[in-house]
């Protein structure tokens, strides 16, 4: 039996994955998202095909991507330690989690801007619409079922990456798991967590299937 000392920590620690989760979530949206797009509108069948631009944020995110997580965050210490002041503890961890997620959700969002019918975009053209309403208006609208799916794949990843951060002393379960599980031989606590992470990870991931139907229009 757990006493209270450790039921708490394991509460703290639940949170704290939430958190680093979620906030990493959103900045990473915010800088994957634009990308995603840039990467849509300058392909060389896009809207406005600038190929020379699209190879090089091509270049970059593949980079971004290739290198295994917890050799990224390693890297990166000084520069999250620049940003947050320190390298340890759950807010340290969403610079590099940021960091990590923003190429992975860039290709997602791609890819999903990818499946609107050309068609649709060829209406919209013939229109005189612009590159800004014709993102804002045709593209988002149109993939946003895909988007969705896409946000909860990337929610579940970036989960994954922040248990990963746990070796670093990055907090949350992922922490916890190493800590108490690995170091200390505490096979209980180790399970305790891993079941709590795979609780959350089809929590996120059935509310994201359910949110993509809500907003599939074609199913109305």
């Amino acid at each position: 039996m757990f006493d209270q000392i450790i039921i708490n920590m394991i509460v703290e620690g639940f949170w704290d994955s939430i958190y680093m989760t979620l906030v990493s979530t959103v900045f990473a949206y915010l800088i994957g998202l634009p990308l995603g797009i840039i990467l849509v509108v300058t392909d060389k069948d896009g809207i406005r095909p600038m190929v020379w631009l699209n190879g090089i944020l091509g270049v970059i995110i593949n980079i971004l991507r290739s290198v295994p997580f917890l050799i990224l965050l390693i890297t990166i210490i000084p520069f999250t330690r620049w940003v947050t002041g320190t390298s340890i503890g759950t807010t340290a961890t969403i610079v590099p989690l940021v960091v990590a997620a923003a190429p992975f959700i860039a290709r997602v969002v791609e890819s999903s801007l990818k499946e609107v019918d050309k068609g649709v975009i060829e209406a919209a053209q013939s229109m005189g619409t612009s590159t800004f309403q014709l993102i804002y208006k045709v593209l988002l609208p149109e993939s946003l079922p895909s988007l969705v799916v896409g946000a909860a794949l990337a929610v579940t990843t970036i989960l994954s990456y922040s248990a990963l951060a746990g070796f670093t002393g990055g907090g949350g379960l992922g922490d916890i798991a190493i800590r108490y599980g690995y170091n200390r031989y505490q096979t209980d606590i180790m399970l305790v967590t891993v079941a709590l992470l795979v609780v959350i990870v089809q929590v996120l991931q059935e509310a994201g299937m359910k949110l993509s139907k809500v907003c599939d229009k074609r199913r109305r």
